[in-house]
């Protein structure tokens, strides 16, 4: 039977540990695969890792037409190293994961970033494999460990991994204490977000892939800056979900991205959900923000 993705993650982690020891990072993914492949799977190793020229591609895992060899690409139009490990790190886990199930994968950006991608759970699975490949959860809590949430933190693993901070903030949502939505703004509107196990429980969730979400004038994300980057503010917590209680706090956590790719990062952070009795004889809607029209984004 097929490892999880976790598990098969893990495995690797745990012989990287063994052969580099514990302050072996960033992963690097390129020699991994290579070497990796070649021990493992003689027979069907993957034979290069380079850059392509890949229009509207992320990366790519393709089968030697007649030998039995792979091939790993991603974009040279990718400018940012952390994305390039990530995506690496990505088609390397659909090499051990799903290379029974076909022999090429063409992933797109939005795949690459749809942990939450019903429709592509090959993707899902692939994206789990990375996260915890290049930042095991053990190592991860070690980082975090007494210290305060924030910005500050989240640049400090994204260097130590070689990953993104939306992919650090990502990991620390498995571990944060108490609720947490981590989501990505542009232009006012909300692009993406992800709410961790605790907030989903409790109903606090945003959904931009259903209808398109505005920030809200009264957050501090609201026309922010570079200048607003790695700063933390309070607001109540109404002003993002409407069902919390009137006297609920929330912590926003920003970091302004810039470059060709540039969006602001957030953290939403709460306490713990009310209890069910606490919140009776609230208003009856669901807790997150109305829909304004459909998106039109990928």
């Amino acid at each position: 039977m097929a490892k999880s993705p976790i598990a098969e993650a893990n495995s690797v982690s745990s012989l990287l540990n063994q052969v580099l020891g514990a302050e072996r990072f960033p992963v690097d993914v390129k020699e991994l695969a290579l070497e990796y492949s070649q021990k493992r799977f003689p027979g069907e190793p993957i034979s290069s890792v380079k850059a392509l020229v890949a229009p509207g591609f992320e990366g790519m895992l393709v089968k030697h037409p007649v030998q039995s060899k792979w091939k790993i690409g991603y974009n040279d139009q990718i400018q940012s190293a952390g994305r390039v490990r990530f995506t690496l790190a990505h088609e390397f886990g659909h090499y051990l994961l799903h290379r029974t199930l076909q022999t090429d994968f063409q992933c797109t950006d939005e795949d690459m970033h749809d942990w939450d991608s019903v429709q592509r759970v090959i993707e899902s699975e692939a994206d789990v494999f990375a996260s915890y490949l290049l930042m095991p959860l053990d190592d991860f809590r070690r980082q975090a460990l007494g210290q305060p949430v924030g910005i500050e933190l989240i640049l400090h693993c994204a260097a130590r991994y070689g990953v993104s901070p939306m992919a650090a903030a990502l990991k620390w949502t498995e571990i944060a204490p108490k609720r947490a939505i981590v989501l990505a703004v542009r232009d006012g509107f909300v692009l993406w977000a992800r709410s961790n196990r605790a907030a989903i429980k409790s109903g606090t969730y945003l959904a931009p892939k259903r209808s398109l979400i505005e920030v809200p004038s009264c957050s501090s994300l609201y026309n922010c800056s570079v200048e607003d980057s790695g700063t933390t503010s309070e607001c109540h917590a109404r002003v993002w979900f409407a069902k919390e209680p009137s006297d609920m706090p929330l912590k926003e956590h920003i970091y302004v991205s810039g470059g060709s790719y540039g969006y602001t990062l957030a953290i939403l952070e709460l306490p713990d959900a009310a209890p069910k009795w606490e919140r009776e004889g609230e208003d009856d809607d669901d807790g997150r923000l109305a829909p304004i029209t459909t998106p039109n984004w990928r």
